[in-house]
């Protein structure tokens, strides 16, 4: 009786093990296309040419259109962007601008719940270290198929960071009448000679996310997690993401490492040092200004 018992209990316990070691071993890749929309008109476009606002738009493509991959596993994963050569005159400057706010390499765990990310803000190194913020899924019905994969509706309500470029808007602007000439009325305020002043962000924003379950992993690229299969698209205000490939264990396995370099800093502490910094670019701004009046 002993001998069945034993053979039952080591059949048990390999199955175990080749469970466990194919859990560890499993890794795939997630390709995404992250664009983000900018209405012109908002900015001063009224004022330009057809000519000039293709032109300006195709200078900004470099950072409103960008290319990611997530690299994941059970419980890790890795989002960053897929680096390519820049063609000449596509704006460097634009990118340049956007990384001090969209940042490095993203980490998450969703076991451990930690999030780390690397960021690098007027020359200095950074590295943001919080918790993993979840959102309140309502979960759907509604099926759309993404590639070979069916996917379900999700949505959710997010706080927006206050330094989030891509919900950055000007203050009141819309196409109603009335509102522009109370805004032109507002602009002889004291902050005139502030740009910062004229710029928004919305504190929420409403997110529509398409996950698989043929993927059965709580991830998804950037800072999206929390649904029972692999997040494919993702629409938040004027940004969408939507996934063009996966590569499920590849032969060749990426170590899903954690960001170390920079100085730690939570993401609060991370948003009052870009604070002061901006006050302190306020001053010399409204400092310059004065000059030439005088």
């Amino acid at each position: 009786m002993k001998k069945p018992l034993i053979k039952l209990t080591s059949l048990l316990l390999l199955c175990f093990c080749t469970l466990t070691s194919a859990q560890q071993d499993f890794q795939g890749k997630a390709y995404y296309m992250s664009k983000t929309t900018m209405d012109l008109d908002q900015w001063g476009g009224r004022e330009l040419t057809p000519e000039q606002k293709k032109r300006m738009q195709e200078r900004m493509k470099s950072f409103l259109e960008k290319e990611y991959i997530l690299t994941f596993n059970k419980e890790e994963s890795i989002y960053k962007e897929d680096e390519r050569l820049e063609t000449p005159g596509s704006g460097r400057g634009w990118g340049g601008f956007s990384s001090s706010f969209s940042g490095g390499p993203k980490y998450k765990n969703v076991k451990s719940k930690e999030l780390l990310q690397d960021q690098e803000f007027f020359g200095k190194q950074f590295l943001i270290k919080d918790e993993l913020k979840s959102l309140e899924w309502k979960m759907g019905t509604e099926t759309k198929q993404i590639g070979n994969y069916t996917c379900f509706k999700a949505t959710a309500t997010k706080e927006v960071d206050q330094f989030d470029w891509r919900s950055m808007r000007r203050r009141g602007r819309n196409n109603d009448d009335k509102k522009k000439g109370e805004i032109a009325k507002d602009s002889t305020n004291k902050d005139r000679n502030d740009p910062m002043s004229d710029i928004e962000v919305p504190k929420t924003i409403e997110v529509v996310a398409w996950y698989t379950p043929q993927i059965p992993i709580n991830q998804g690229p950037d800072d999206y997690w929390g649904l029972p299969g692999l997040i494919l698209e993702v629409s938040a205000d004027r940004t969408t993401i939507l996934c063009n490939k996966i590569v499920m264990n590849p032969e060749e396995k990426d170590d899903i490492e954690k960001p170390k370099k920079g100085d730690e800093v939570t993401q609060a502490e991370y948003n009052d040092i870009i604070t002061k910094k901006m006050q302190e670019m306020r001053e010399m701004y409204r400092g310059r200004r004065g000059g030439r009046r005088n």
